[in-house]
């Protein structure tokens, strides 16, 4: 399992760009709350509430990382790579395709 938690370690902080710090302060903005899908009528995202577990994540020590950290760790892997994939063309700065993926943790401008 040591070999399989350092792969979905060392994904993560390939998909994951921004710092703990960054994150947080992206998730305070209105443009992290103005995108992204909400279940059954709740008032934050997936991808918000995904950002604040990953802020969790980046300010954990590795021995301090729980199951529910690594398949947290595995999904966000997984999400940045599908939607990376789906990049409109044109800038994307100011767009909701961006917005998601920050609130995931990486910001595809750096």
């Amino acid at each position: 399992m040591a070999e399989d938690e350092k792969q979905i370690r060392d994904d993560f902080h390939d998909a994951v760009n921004m710092t703990a710090s960054q994150l947080e302060k992206w998730l305070d903005t209105d443009e992290s709350k103005s995108v992204g899908q909400k279940k059954g009528g709740a008032s934050e995202s997936t991808g918000h509430e995904s950002g604040r577990h990953i802020v969790s994540i980046l300010q954990k020590k590795q021995g301090d990382l729980t199951d529910d950290d690594y398949a947290h760790m595995k999904k966000v892997v997984g999400y940045v790579a599908r939607h990376s994939e789906q990049e409109p063309s044109g800038d994307v700065t100011d767009t909701p395709w961006r917005y998601s993926l920050m609130n995931w943790g990486n910001d595809p401008l750096k």
